[in-house]
């Protein structure tokens, strides 16, 4: 049985912000950026409503209909000068800490290094996150929401883009045809980060991934 699937509105905003929320706890670069798991509980969220809150006015959000899984992507044109170039000290990435935990560099700091390893010069979608309630993992929810855009871009031969936030999750991004570009972004005392690159294929395929 497939699994419905909708785009997201504003209204949609908090329940968005619950599931990655959820999703993340346990990610290591999310573990990174708020260490601890109390500093965590009670700060993660405010950074993951931020994203939301970016996609919604500039992406699109894909979400389940029974609200147990959401993608965020943003489609990249290949003159966009918000990515794989350095940006002025007063920018979105300084807002977003100001905004989401002002004495936390590494809020401001994730966006940077990951704008640097961004590609540049080529359109794409770029899948900034996905997640799924912990709950509901491993019922293809995850395969569903990212197969479905990777269907469009094969048809329009259109790539795609993501950076991953652990060995597993490149091994299952791999089953959907990323492969790893260049070398993995380490970020300073803590995990790494694998940016990968999609080709479009001549007909969509499936494989499966979840948080």
């Amino acid at each position: 049985m497939g699994v419905a699937i909708r785009t997201a509105g504003d209204e949609d905003r908090e329940l968005i912000v619950r599931l990655l929320d959820g999703a993340f706890q346990d990610d290591p670069v999310s573990g990174w950026v708020f260490p601890g798991d109390e500093y965590r509980r009670t700060t993660h969220h405010r950074l993951m409503a931020a994203f939301t809150d970016v996609v919604l006015a500039e992406g699109r959000v894909d979400i389940t209909e029974d609200g147990s899984a959401c993608a965020l992507w943003m489609s990249v044109p290949a003159d966009d000068p918000g990515h794989g170039e350095e940006q002025p000290e007063d920018d979105g990435f300084a807002r977003m800490r100001q905004a989401v935990d002002p004495e936390n560099e590494r809020v401001e700091l994730i966006g940077r290094l990951t704008a640097g390893i961004h590609p540049a010069g080529r359109s794409h979608e770029y899948l900034w996150m996905i997640g799924v309630a912990p709950g509901r993992q491993g019922e293809g929810l995850g395969t569903a929401l990212i197969g479905s855009v990777l269907d469009r871009c094969d048809r329009e031969g259109r790539a795609a883009y993501l950076e991953a936030s652990s060995e597993r999750s490149v091994r299952l991004y791999r089953r959907l045809g990323f492969e790893t570009s260049g070398e993995p972004l380490a970020l300073p005392d803590g995990p790494y980060m694998w940016p990968m690159w999609r080709e479009p294929r001549p007909s969509g395929s499936g494989a499966g991934l979840e948080r």
